[in-house]
């Protein structure tokens, strides 16, 4: 806003009369707008809304020709000196943030996608009607004003209006600009006021949008087509994951939300799509935490003739391709810790970080001298063994429990346990591990990858065994899927697979801390 006379804001969020009335202590409590303040406000600007119509004003026209962004006119007029007028004629519309009147003459900042831009309204330019109009106006509505670019003597670059319109009267008034919200709570409920009063939040979502484009086009450029997967399924599979259950009506069938495309873009390998990727939402009915949530997006993509090698040089040539895009760079600042993504990544086997951070070495032990170790430096007693516990899902827990949280660079972590997973390779070199790695930052697993199982016969057997955990009583074991067990019985040449998760990208992306920061409408209780 501009500050030729030093005058202070009429109002600091609420539009004239409304002075901090809708605001609560810290933006938080009186945020929702309850109370007898908020209905006295909102009946004070329905009233101005009848005023408008009664004057003969359609307080909510069908469009407006816009010429400008806020960012192309600061981009293009950078060098006008102060106090300079132009000629060129604008036209901007955006939503008032702030306003200052001062007799005949009145100050606006339209904020638009793109940022803020003062509009100087003077009375002898507008006509004095239009210009009492103007009392009808209120913080947060929207509207359109035409004029000339002109720089005032104090700097701010600004719009001289000609004519103005309103484009959509507000009725509810927006909090309080002093507080903000500050609630995370109820900007997550609430994201349209939340992205209103932090620009900082729209500017995540278009960073995530950035990043989904570039890696469309690094996949794009490397032979990779996208297809659409089903998320309505007849089967659940490709994860170890409980899903979300409904009832197709039309079929008087049971069926589920996509816990994974993994089986589905497999099949269309088989069919000689040499190269496929999906960009999908998957579900999994888990925990919800600051990494989690039941609803994410993710992608998938799998190479013919390609392994789990290839994957890995893949994954980090398009996380650098993604940041370099979006960001410039590959190294960044995450809440207080600089990452650098430069390829290559450092490589560790799990048995390797399990070692390194333990001190057991199991890479040399036996089930039993796992478990006898494990109960003597347990000493926080996090894990719980079982009898049936296996090699395998031992070192799997003491990865997760003791490991995770230590790998803070970029880091694959190899060849996991052949227990993890049934629809993996066998290690070439290691009959009890398979080629597997997960790509882990900031204690953080960012994705998961394999050089893909292609035998029936072996395939057939290791799916019949989770279909019995299932029975059994594992709630994350998948059925049986026999339409993809089929496809790869005609044949499914070598094949690399990867899955990104783009939530927890963006978050690094964006110095989020919170899955949640980067989902615009992330699942919440109702209340």
């Amino acid at each position: 806003m501009d500050t030729e006379k030093n005058n202070q804001p009429e109002n600091k969020g609420g539009g004239q009369g409304e002075d901090n009335a809708n605001s609560g202590k810290n933006g938080q409590s009186n945020s929702s707008f309850v109370g007898n303040d908020e209905n006295a406000l909102m009946q004070e600007r329905k009233k101005k809304l009848e005023e408008m119509i009664a004057r003969g004003i359609n307080p909510y026209p069908y469009s407006y020709d816009v010429t400008h962004k806020a960012a192309e006119l600061k981009d293009k007029y950078i060098g006008l000196a102060q106090g300079a007028m132009t000629n060129d004629s604008t036209s901007i519309a955006g939503r008032i943030m702030a306003m200052r009147r001062m007799g005949k003459v009145t100050f606006l900042d339209i904020e638009d996608q793109t940022g803020r831009m003062q509009a100087y309204l003077q009375r002898s330019d507008l006509g004095d009607e239009n210009y009492s109009i103007l009392k009808l106006l209120n913080i947060g509505d929207i509207i359109g004003v035409k004029g000339k670019v002109f720089r005032t003597d104090r700097g701010e670059l600004s719009v001289k209006a000609e004519q103005y319109a309103s484009l959509c009267k507000s009725i509810r008034p927006l909090p309080d600009q002093y507080y903000g919200l500050k609630d995370p709570e109820f900007r997550y409920r609430n994201r349209s006021i939340d992205m209103i009063m932090n620009p900082g939040v729209s500017e995540v979502f278009k960073k995530r949008s950035q990043a989904i484009q570039s890696m469309r086009s690094f996949l794009d450029r490397r032979g990779f087509i996208e297809i659409e997967t089903p998320v309505l399924q007849p089967i659940y599979g490709g994860a170890s994951a409980r899903p979300f259950t409904t009832k197709l009506n039309a079929f008087n069938m049971e069926v589920y939300l996509g816990i994974s495309p993994e089986l589905y873009l497999k099949r269309l390998v088989v069919g000689g799509i040499e190269r496929v990727f999906t960009i999908c939402k998957n579900f999994r009915n888990e925990g919800v935490d600051k990494t989690h949530n039941p609803e994410f997006t993710m992608m998938e993509c799998y190479a013919a003739y390609m392994d789990y090698n290839d994957m890995m040089e893949l994954t980090e040539q398009m996380y650098a391709r993604i940041f370099n895009d979006v960001l410039g760079k590959t190294k960044v600042n995450y809440q207080g810790t600089e990452l650098d993504f430069t390829p290559p990544w450092k490589r560790v086997t799990m048995y390797d970080s399990v070692s390194e951070h333990t001190g057991i070495d199991v890479a040399n032990m036996t089930k039993e001298q796992i478990k006898a170790e494990t109960e003597r430096m347990d000493y926080n007693k996090q894990m719980t063994v079982a009898e049936e516990d296996t090699k395998g899902s031992l070192v799997e827990e003491l990865f997760k429990i003791y490991c995770e949280k230590q790998i803070i660079q970029p880091t694959f972590i190899t060849d996991h346990p052949k227990e993890s997973t049934p629809l993996c390779k066998i290690h070439r070199d290691n009959p009890d591990l398979i080629e597997r790695f997960e790509p882990f930052v900031f204690g953080m697993e960012i994705g998961n990858a394999y050089s893909e199982l292609n035998n029936p016969i072996v395939q057939r057997r290791l799916l019949e065994e989770q279909d019995r955990a299932r029975i059994a009583g594992n709630e994350e074991a998948h059925p049986i899927d026999e339409a993809f067990l089929m496809a790869i019985e005609y044949g499914m040449p070598p094949t690399g697979g990867l899955g990104l998760g783009i939530d927890r990208m963006a978050m690094l992306l964006t110095d989020s801390r919170s899955i949640r920061d980067v989902i615009a409408f992330p699942f919440m209780k109702l209340g």
